[in-house]
């Protein structure tokens, strides 16, 4: 009985291990960004995006509101008579999983920069996870998405109103059991 106990205790330690490894991410998506009437913070304009995905912690939907600088900044990475720099000052998002899993993140820093010139932009943003429901209740870490945005529907002469947008998660996530998400792949 006492072997019974000590092997209990090692698989349960063994099990708390699993749990606070930190485990490299990367995820694909491709959505949908609309312009909404939200106000997250006053001088800024809100934006909603809605994505689908894949990647290390099995299949996702992620739908996300940021607010960005109203008026053009100067920018020594998005410069030129063509190009518009606006930096990210408030949002957060939730992505879904199959499993019914929620992990919840809001943005520490982001921008995008519009070229005009090429009829697209490029968003990137920093998130800080803020932990979760399902296997995700203990998470934290930081991911960074990296997207192209490109234009489909206006609202006026340059004001996009619905635009597809493609591209990645990256980062780190700590709390999520290794087991766990690999589930989600094979479904």
């Amino acid at each position: 009985m006492k072997h019974i106990a000590t092997v209990a205790l090692m698989l349960n330690l063994g099990v708390a291990g699993v749990y606070a490894q930190q485990r490299p991410v990367k995820m694909t998506f491709s959505g949908t960004v609309e312009p909404s009437t939200i106000n997250l913070q006053p001088g800024t304009n809100t934006d909603e995006q809605n994505l689908a995905g894949n990647g290390t912690l099995g299949p996702f939907t992620f739908r996300e509101l940021h607010a960005d600088i109203a008026a053009p900044q100067p920018s020594s990475t998005c410069s030129g008579p063509t190009k518009l720099y606006f930096p990210t000052v408030a949002g957060a998002g939730v992505f879904r999983f199959q499993d019914g899993s929620l992990l919840t993140v809001s943005i520490t820093q982001g921008a995008i920069c519009i070229d005009l010139a090429a009829g697209m932009a490029h968003l990137t943003l920093t998130y800080q996870l803020t932990g979760g429901t399902g296997r995700f209740k203990s998470a934290s870490g930081a991911l960074t998405s990296t997207a192209l945005w490109t234009p489909v529907l206006f609202n006026g002469p340059n004001s996009a109103v619905l635009l597809t947008t493609t591209g990645e998660f990256q980062g780190t996530v700590v709390g999520v059991a290794i087991g766990e998400d690999r589930q989600d792949e094979r479904q």
